[in-house]
């Protein structure tokens, strides 16, 4: 496998993780604010598949034709980041899939060392390659996915990448308890010695 393959096989599996944290959620988790900033499931998932729908298509001059007006000038601040009574789960997922496909048109047209031009970046920065791009956005996705991994976590205790993920420990719920309070208890008494 080269180096374009392995990192669009890292950003499709980023991708369909992301999509997974929305897996057996009602409409109101996925969109409900969990953090004092707003951060939500849906509205990662929005934000990461209008992102990539820029960098991939205006980036490299392949528009998409895909209108997305909470990324004008007069949006209001953060309208990609949670999705509005009016825009469905559906939209949201299929702007997803409309994004990957688009994406991965230009992945898989264009070499790893295509020029393209981010205009949003500074000046000195802004000239890039699809190299650049593909490993922007993978770090993007995971930057994104560790969010949502909280997230989900939070709303039903779901945590690691999937059902039986081998990289999370296999604990009962009294277990988890059991670790998550001795943690507490270790983090009380380095704040207790640490503040002396």
């Amino acid at each position: 496998m080269d180096g374009k393959e392995t990192l669009h096989r890292y950003l499709r599996i980023r991708r369909d993780n992301l999509l997974g944290k929305l897996d057996g959620l009602n409409e109101y988790d996925m969109r409900r604010p969990l953090t004092p900033t707003g951060t939500n499931l849906l509205g990662l998932v929005k934000h990461v598949a209008s992102v990539e729908l820029d960098y991939f298509g205006a980036v490299f001059g392949r528009p998409s034709g895909r209108h997305l007006p909470w990324l004008d000038d007069d949006a209001r601040p953060d309208a990609d980041m949670w999705a509005t009574a009016g825009e469905s789960v559906g939209d949201i997922v299929e702007l997803h899939h409309f994004a990957a496909e688009h994406s991965d048109a230009t992945i898989e047209a264009l070499p790893l060392d295509a020029p393209g031009t981010v205009p949003w970046w500074p000046e000195e920065r802004r000239q890039v390659t699809l190299h650049q791009i593909l490993v922007h956005m993978v770090a993007e996705r995971a930057h994104h996915l560790g969010h949502a991994d909280i997230l989900r976590e939070m709303i039903d205790g779901t945590a690691g990448q999937r059902p039986g993920d081998p990289n999370l420990t296999s604990r009962t719920p009294e277990e988890w308890t059991a670790h998550s309070a001795e943690i507490e208890g270790a983090a009380r008494d380095a704040a207790g010695t640490w503040q002396k």
